[in-house]
């Protein structure tokens, strides 16, 4: 049996074909195009190396897990690319911004949860909230509705307008966890964004942080000292111990290399089983995390 196509339907396929191929290539490149970039980072204090020559990349749209014993260079490296420290030497892109030069246009392109804690204690929690999305240019009417959907979200609605002093340290938690929520950032930082909460909201967050990127391709760093929410949520885990990055893999992969059954045992395995010291203090750490909002 002849089969005959004309020549409009043979130019219908391939301009079809064509049209596949084209929205193939975007499809690698956004997933293949780096959203943080950092080449030969090092930070010193005083002779002391904290942060020793590191380089990775993050993935738009990943989500990416920074892992290390106390001390390990973890908060540091954090606080350098959200335009709190300067680096010593190296260089950052964060969405294409250099956070030392363009620290307006970097900070626009992330939410962060601090390690410490960040609040206003003297303002209610929708004060905080509405603070922080006029911080970042959130229209005035869409603030309002980000506000009340994020507030319920974490269980806060209903102590809304209560002053953050009277909080318990799990609800000023759930309350930073919304702020850096509020613009729907390219990039959320997260940095042991779950200590204090209680299993049922370390989930729901999870499980909302986790639809976000998703939805919108948000990505997502964060450091924790929480093993399994590193295995269960993480797409890449890089290890960080002594200032220098050992190992960026997956979970299964740092499993396989390590030849171990559980994320906890690679991490022992590779940073070893003695008890760190922080090298700062709580305070000191909240000092600088304030910077941002004073500058």
């Amino acid at each position: 049996m002849h089969v005959s196509f004309s020549s409009s339907k043979i130019k219908k396929f391939i301009n079809q074909q064509r049209e596949k191929y084209i929205l193939y290539k975007k499809m690698v490149l956004m997933v293949n195009e780096s959203i943080i970039t950092v080449k030969n980072l090092s930070k010193k204090f005083n002779g002391l190396t904290a942060v020793d020559n590191i380089s990775f990349e993050v993935k738009k749209g990943e989500i990416f897990a920074f892992l290390g014993p106390n001390g390990a260079g973890k908060t540091t490296t954090i606080k350098m690319l959200t335009t709190l420290l300067h680096p010593t030497a190296g260089e950052i892109k964060i969405n294409g911004y250099d956070p030392v030069n363009e620290q307006k246009d970097a900070r626009k392109s992330f939410g962060i949860v601090f390690q410490d804690q960040s609040l206003d204690e003297d303002l209610t929690a929708y004060e905080n909230m509405d603070f922080h999305g006029v911080f970042y240019n959130v229209p005035k009417d869409l603030r309002k509705k980000r506000i009340d959907y994020l507030l319920n979200f974490v269980g806060l609605q209903e102590r809304k307008d209560d002053f953050v002093k009277n909080f318990s340290g799990g609800m000023k938690r759930r309350l930073e966890i919304a702020r850096g929520l509020i613009h729907h950032p390219k990039i959320l930082f997260l940095d042991e964004p779950t200590i204090g909460l209680d299993p049922q909201t370390r989930n729901h967050m999870w499980q909302y942080i986790k639809d976000l990127n998703k939805k919108e391709g948000m990505t997502v760093f964060f450091t924790t000292h929480y093993m399994e929410e590193a295995e269960k949520i993480a797409d890449t885990i890089a290890v960080i111990d002594k200032g220098r990055i050992i190992k960026k893999e997956t979970p299964q992969a740092l499993k396989r290399l390590t030849n171990t059954r559980s994320l906890e045992e690679a991490f022992l395995k590779l940073t070893g089983k003695s008890i760190r010291d922080e090298k700062s203090s709580s305070i000191d750490n909240l000092r600088m995390n304030r910077k941002i909002w004073r500058r």
